[in-house]
């Protein structure tokens, strides 16, 4: 098993990772339960993990109960966080008692939400079944719901308990959804650890393809990425861990102009937009043209989108600078910007023209 702490003084808890691991959840879960009574909230189209999961509950002596919600970003909803709020109550949920959020991201982020405002906090612990969840949105803390105005405006931070991974979950994971993952396992690359990219281009393939070992180094690398960003900025206010949201400025507004319909993926919509800032880059002279060249073309050998023609959304520029502007991180009525110099090094950039970006927007082949 490996095990990566996430060191945040009395919030601090483990990252486990390990082939199997979910079998074996309820051993790992009890010294958290306290009236051996848990809640699951699962993605209802992860019937077989359930099961598992629910097995090793019930081996380890634990009660449950459950609550299932729709699967995809569209359940990231008033209505949705409503229905789960009073499903746990109906059960009586204690802030002890920990809440288990088990599916992709989209389960992470609103069960993390209810379990935030339900009782001023409930425990939570994280199982995540997509690659996205397990390098991503499981470790570090941030829920959220999404609104009209736009992606993961209305949330809390709230750090879990702890987080279990079990990299062979993936094995029934749709090939569309391992790749739109992987776009942030690459991800961490990209910010500052540009051997980790060099490990991307050389085994990607391998881990799309299912070998076990790819898999698992790649989750653990980054969640260990992760991990060490987070603990230096908590709630993103010195800058250092807005650099985990590279692409997301472009990659949300894409999304927001797809209304989440399922037509672009998250990820996707993340891959894609690092290509724009990268190549936004390189249009205000940061960057040399080889890298986002580069760059893409690891994202078209991994069958993910390469900028905004292959991310399909058929918005106006203006219509994206509008989701932009919506941006939580905004300050003084300026979005920051994630920029790079060169694959590896990127840095916030607080003095972008959001009509110098609609500008640029404009160039972009559709």
């Amino acid at each position: 098993m490996k095990v990566v702490p996430m060191s945040l003084g009395d919030r601090s808890y483990d990252v486990l990772i390990e082939a199997g691991l979910l079998a074996r959840a309820g051993d790992h879960i009890a010294p958290f339960a306290p009236r051996r009574a848990v809640a699951i909230v699962a993605d209802e189209t992860i019937g077989q993990h359930l099961a598992t999961l629910t097995a090793s509950l019930d081996a380890a002596g634990l009660g449950w109960q459950a609550i299932t919600v729709p699967a995809g970003e569209a359940a990231k909803s008033w209505g949705q966080l409503e229905h789960v709020c009073d499903r746990l109550l109906a059960f009586e949920i204690e802030r002890s008692d920990p809440v288990i959020a088990l599916g992709g991201g989209v389960v992470g982020d609103l069960v993390g939400f209810a379990s935030a405002i339900l009782k001023r906090g409930c425990r939570l612990v994280q199982i995540p079944t997509t690659l996205l969840a397990q390098v991503d949105s499981s470790v570090g803390g941030k829920t959220a719901i999404n609104t009209r105005a736009g992606k993961n405006l209305i949330g809390a931070f709230h750090q879990p308990a702890l987080v279990l991974i079990d990299p062979d979950v993936l094995d029934t994971l749709p090939a569309r959804e391992l790749r739109a993952g992987y776009a942030e396992v690459v991800k961490y690359g990209l910010i500052d650890d540009f051997a980790f990219f060099q490990w991307c281009e050389a085994n990607g393939a391998a881990l799309l393809a299912g070998d076990p070992d790819a898999r698992e180094q790649a989750i653990a690398h980054s969640v260990a990425a992760k991990a060490r960003i987070v603990a230096e900025d908590e709630h993103e206010t010195t800058g250092r861990r807005a650099l985990l949201n590279l692409g997301h400025t472009f990659g949300h507004a894409l999304e927001a102009a797809a209304g989440f319909d399922g037509s672009l993926l998250h990820g996707e919509a993340v891959a894609a937009g690092c290509a724009l800032a990268f190549d936004y880059s390189v249009e205000r002279g940061l960057c040399l043209g080889q890298d986002p060249a580069r760059l893409k073309a690891h994202w078209r050998a991994s069958g993910l989108p390469d900028g905004l023609a292959a991310a399909k959304v058929k918005a106006s520029s203006q219509q994206l600078i509008e989701h932009m502007r919506h941006d939580k991180k905004g300050s003084g009525g300026r979005i920051p910007f994630l920029l790079a110099r060169r694959i590896g090094e990127t840095y916030l950039d607080r003095d972008v023209d959001l009509e110098d970006v609609a500008a640029f927007l404009d160039r972009q082949p559709r």
